[in-house]
This record gives structure tokens, C-alpha cells and sequence, in this order.
């Protein structure tokens, strides 16, 4: 492999320019620097993470520090992330902050005090009063992806609206019996389900039916929202004819027990999700889109931002999600004709 010296030798400068041209720091002509980029790159020259640090002051290192890795949203979020650091040759930390677990707090009381990192994006991190503050004290920027606070830039969908536009969908088919499904299980339940929630009520209300507003409580997964489907839709009596669901795998789970229970989606159950998980498209589910990688990107390009320029103020960005209608929703007049049919087959068959 290449050294310094070789680079510096072919592209007929000193080892200093050479070095101020491949890390950016100091000043070198425009056409110096591209002269040494190229001969780098014709030699396979790769600069030492410890000899840029040297000439930088900087890691060239982003930590990354979420709840969980295993979920599609942070899978997406990371994928987004790391294909943008690499994209500008910096590596990646990635710290797994399980909520509840002693890991999570050697994260924060140990390893993001060593302070390995330029700068640290967290998603979906949601920390508590003490956790906050030993972030804010770690003194390198931070950009959250998803949360709520001043003290970091944010970048997010508006999750209000999302759930509002999902709400009005419903409304605009005719439906006046529509169920807020998911979130609310424990204490702290995530700031994105209550901000969701809010925006189904705000919906509600400004149709004219705050009386009729229900939310059941679930678990923000798959199976959760499911077993709580089941108790939802068990009761003919008191059924909702639409569900809005705190994200799309509660909304799955939902249509899992829906058919169970022998109630046709959507003839018979108009059902919403939020987010476009990699499952909606399989189960045709209408939804409102997010891009978790789209947001990972510009954490990224936020971070650098903020790294290039301490002074630069802290920013908050919302993205609007986009609504795409699928085969999980229907007027509840087609609902009503279904409905009708149904019983009057039922009917010729017991006759």
C-alpha cells in the first residue's frame, strides 16, 4: 500500500501539502488538491484514521446510538446513516441502548463519556431527565432522529399530521366509528405515539365527533396489536367499522385478527397505518409513508453541518408523510352493501 511519501513524491509536492490536500485541513490550491486526490487514488493510497486525526483535530468517527437494532424502523434509519458516512469515508460507532438494561447505562455513563466520536446521532433514544443530561455534557453535536426536546437538532415526520391525514381518509369515506389502536401501554409510552394520538383526536374534533373518540391501548408491535384486535373486534356490538393504528405492524396485526375473527378488510373494517413498512405492501395496506433512510441521510448532512460550524443553531426539521392508499380501506357504503350481502347469502344458505 501506498504511503505519504509516494503520494507526495508523484504528485511533485512536499508531504505536508500532501497531507493538507487529502485531509482538508490548511489551505492548498483547488488544483493541487485534486492533482493529489487523483495520484492518491491511482495508488490505492488509504490515509490512517490516527494521522488524520493528527492534522484534523477530528475522529473522522460518527456515533449512532438507538434503542433497538433488530426494528425495521432503526434498521432503515441505520442503513440510511451508514451509507452516507461512507459515502465521506467516516466510520461508525454504534451503541445498542436498550431501554432498562445495565448496558445502556454503561452507554451513557461510560463509553459516550470517552468521547470516541465527532459527533453522535441518536434515534428514537427518547432519554430520561438524567440521560439527557449526561448527553448535553458529553460537549460534541448531537442531531436526534425522531424525539422530542431543544437541546439537539431533530429531524422527523410530523407525526400529528400523519395520524391526522389517516383520520380524515376515513372520515372522507363515510366512517364516524373510528378506533385509535396502539401505544399507551406503561408509564412512558414514546412521544411518536402520543403525538399520533393527538392528531387522530384533533381529527375527531373538528369532525364534530369528540364524543365518539376511543383509543385501545397495545403494545407497539405485531403481536400487540393484534391480541388487542381481538378484544376490539370481538364485540359486535361496539365494533368500529375504521381503525387508525399507531404504525403499520399494529395495523397488521389488526387485519391478522380481523380475518381470524371472519371480519372481511375492508368490506366489512377500513384499517390505516403509518410509516410504509417493508410488511404493507404484502398485506396492500393503505398507510401514510415515511423514508427512515431518507432520514438517516440527512442526519448525517445535519451532523456535518453542525460539526463544520459549532456555532451553527440548533435546527428542527419536519417531514410530511405521504398518503398511499392501497386495498385496506373502503366507503362505508361499499361496507354497508357487503354487509347486506353477506347476511342475505347467510340467510339463503340457512333457509
Amino acid at each position: 500500500m501506498a504511503g505519504i511519501a509516494e503520494v507526495a513524491a508523484r504528485a511533485g509536492v512536499s508531504k505536508a501539502t500532501a497531507s493538507r490536500a487529502l485531509t482538508g485541513s490548511g489551505y492548498v490550491s483547488d488544483a493541487t488538491r485534486q492533482r493529489v486526490r487523483e495520484v492518491a487514488d491511482e495508488l490505492g493510497y488509504v490515509p490512517s484514521t490516527s494521522a488524520v486525526s493528527l492534522a484534523t483535530g477530528r475522529t473522522q468517527n460518527i456515533g449512532v446510538v438507538m434503542p433497538y437494532v433488530n426494528r425495521w424502523f432503526f434498521a432503515e434509519v441505520l442503513e440510511g446513516i451508514q451509507q452516507a458516512l461512507l459515502e465521506r469515508g467516516l466510520d461508525l460507532t454504534l451503541y445498542d441502548a436498550k431501554p432498562g438494561t445495565p448496558g445502556r447505562d454503561r452507554i451513557f455513563g461510560d463509553f459516550l463519556a470517552r468521547k470516541r466520536f465527532d459527533g453522535l446521532i441518536a434515534v428514537g433514544l427518547e432519554p430520561q431527565d438524567h440521560e439527557l443530561e449526561q448527553l448535553v455534557q458529553i460537549g460534541r453535536p448531537i442531531v436526534s432522529v425522531v424525539g422530542s426536546g431543544e437541546d439537539a437538532s431533530l429531524i422527523a415526520i410530523d407525526d400529528d399530521y400523519a395520524a391526522r391525514r389517516a383520520t380524515e381518509h376515513l372520515l372522507g369515506l363515510g366512517h364516524t366509528q373510528i378506533a385509535f389502536l396502539g401505544g399507551g401501554t406503561g408509564v412512558h409510552w414514546a412521544h411518536v405515539d402520543r403525538q399520533r394520538l393527538s392528531g387522530y383526536e384533533s381529527a375527531m374534533s373538528e369532525a364534530g365527533m369528540s364524543d365518539r373518540i376511543r383509543h385501545v391501548r397495545s403494545e407497539v408491535s405485531l403481536p400487540g396489536g393484534y391480541q388487542s384486535a381481538v378484544d376490539l373486534l370481538g364485540d359486535a356490538r361496539q365494533r368500529p367499522t375504521g381503525i387508525v393504528a399507531v404504525c403499520d405492524e399494529v395495523a397488521v396485526g389488526a387485519i391478522i385478527a380481523a380475518r381470524r375473527l371472519g371480519i372481511h378488510v375492508p368490506s366489512e373494517l377500513s384499517v390505516v397505518g403509518i410509516d410504509d413498512h417493508e410488511y404493507a405492501e404484502m398485506f396492500s395496506l393503505t398507510t401514510l409513508q415515511q423514508v427512515p433512510r431518507e432520514q438517516g441521510r440527512a442526519a448525517v448532512e445535519m451532523l456535518l453541518a453542525q460539526i463544520a460550524d459549532p456555532d451553527r443553531p440548533i435546527t428542527h426539521v419536519q417531514m410530511h408523510a405521504r398518503l398511499i392508499v392501497r386495498s385496506t380501506t373502503s366507503a362505508v357504503d361499499a361496507q354497508s352493501s357487503a354487509v347486506l350481502d353477506a347476511d342475505l347469502i347467510r340467510g339463503t344458505a340457512t333457509e
